[in-house]
């Protein structure tokens, strides 16, 4: 089990239900033609995945452009990898086979979650002539540790003892341009100095490098380089967030560099209201600031996101004022449920009185509700990824809440997956940890949204003006009771 697989589960294990699971494609122009292009990934004889392509390698070096000992090394994402794989060389060596590791590597790896890492070099090194470059490779792995692409080809890594080490935390700045990079609730992350054990983050409303007396708004400890904010980060302010290591007693390192990022308040024709399938992420090691794991990324339109992952039906209605209002969007997509209906203690009635509280407030509030369908689950490989059992009469909830959600203004999302969903299971291809649709299953829901939302916003106009009459006459009928 990796590391990061490891902190998943133990997070699913010991908090609240709703706080649970708190982790450049154009989409295909109709849902027909999408239908038409998809099928489940090749297989080979023996019913094993056909591998993804290689990596390539980003991080290139030579005598003239070397990088210091303690370097970040990068190549491409693979967005169906939960791990990677590194071999390290100290000369450059013939025949190596790229499909198997090799034993003559002086250093391998797999504790590697994201495309990007921090090695120390030092003892690779040690005899080794200044002159003389290491030869490096990496490859993608799945949950079980399985190779699903080759080697990359052998890179040379050319170092100077000289040149500085990574001694901090390096951000990955939060999305700020293209569909889906519109996010109410942010998530911040960024490639962890290779001993590091533990991370403190602080946000702040004001630069903390021009204020040294700046105070946090916010902190944060985390194990993995990754945190999810729970409060909504909009309006005047722009945000600054830094990140610093803790050693295994707790003592902090040096402060990474700040990064900022802003979030206006302001008029938006659409808004997506949801849990974590459209807060984002995916494939388990993928979180919403991976924006190909956003369906709202392959959207005809633009949309702001005001999903928060972990969210119950109940919970958006509960901040429904405070998260939607700032936008006063024309059409609001809501697509929850999910969180509640996999789970033993909440009903479909219970969910369907929430999301009838939702409609009430867009009435209220002048906002037409577009309801989207739930696709469906997988139990064993939610079981698989987060150690979590499944209601055993999840589907017969799921089909009860989507009739429900049929009879609304709506687009039938959960439509999508049917002709590939055997048994009713979300199937692993569209979904490897049973619970959040990966980039073709985002594109999935899209596509449906693309074609369907025309028609869905008729239907939204319609609602809302009969609504309006409704409210209209009854205020007329209480009026005259009043003066009678």
């Amino acid at each position: 089990m990796t590391r990061r697989k490891k902190s998943a589960v133990r997070k699913a294990r010991h908090t609240p239900l709703w706080r649970k699971i708190s982790r450049g494609l154009r989409i295909i122009a109709s849902f027909a033609a999408c239908a038409l292009s998809l099928a489940p990934p090749s297989m080979d004889a023996h019913g094993a995945t056909v591998t993804q392509p290689a990596p390539e390698i980003l991080t290139r070096t030579s005598a003239q452009a070397p990088v210091s000992y303690s370097p970040i090394l990068a190549w491409t994402k693979e967005s169906n990898a939960v791990a990677y794989q590194l071999e390290f060389f100290p000369t450059a060596v013939s025949g190596l086979d790229p499909q198997a590791e090799d034993a003559r590597a002086i250093f391998r790896t797999s504790e590697v979650f994201e495309n990007a890492v921090n090695l120390p070099l030092d003892e690779m090194r040690a005899g080794l002539p200044d002159s003389q470059p290491l030869w490096w490779r990496v490859r993608a792995l799945d949950l079980d540790g399985a190779a699903i692409s080759p080697f990359s080809l052998p890179e040379p890594l050319y170092t100077n003892a000289a040149l500085p080490r990574m001694e901090t935390p390096v951000l990955h700045p939060v999305p700020a341009q293209g569909r889906g990079s519109a996010m109410l609730f942010p998530v911040y992350s960024w490639v962890r100095p290779h001993d590091a054990k533990q991370f403190e983050i602080a946000l702040y409303d004001e630069d903390p490098e021009r204020n040294a007396e700046a105070q946090p708004v916010a902190r944060w400890r985390s194990s993995i380089a990754e945190q999810y904010d729970d409060a909504p980060r909009s309006g005047d302010a722009t945000y600054f967030w830094r990140v610093r290591t803790l050693d295994k007693k707790g003592r902090p390192g040096a402060w990474s560099a700040p990064s900022s990022f802003r979030m206006e308040e302001k008029h938006w024709e659409v808004a997506v209201l949801g849990d974590s399938i459209s807060h984002g992420g995916g494939h388990v090691s993928h979180g919403p600031e991976d924006l190909e794991y956003s369906w709202l990324a392959y959207l005809d339109f633009p949309a702001v996101n005001l999903s928060q992952s972990g969210d119950l039906t109940k919970m958006m209605a509960d901040r429904f004022e405070r998260d939607v209002l700032p936008f006063s969007p024309d059409y609001l997509l809501i697509m929850c449920g999910t969180n509640d209906l996999r789970a033993g203690e909440f009903t479909v009635a219970e969910a369907i009185k929430n999301m009838e509280r939702i409609k009430e407030k867009c009435v209220s509030y002048g906002i037409r509700p577009i309801f989207l369908t739930l696709p469906p689950i997988n139990p064993s490989n939610i079981g698989r990824v987060f150690g979590e059992a499944i209601n055993d009469e999840w589907q017969a909830r799921f089909a009860a809440f989507n009739d429900y959600l049929r009879q609304q203004p709506h687009i039938d999302t959960a439509a999508a997956f049917t002709p590939y969903a055997a048994n009713g299971n979300l199937p692993e291809w569209l979904g490897y940890d049973g619970l959040h649709e990966d980039v073709i299953g985002k594109q999935l829901i899209a596509a449906r949204v693309n074609t369907g939302f025309e028609a869905a916003k008729q239907a939204a106009d319609e609602f809302l003006q009969t609504q309006a009459q409704i409210n209209e006459t009854r205020k007329e009928t209480m009026t005259d009771a009043e003066s009678n």
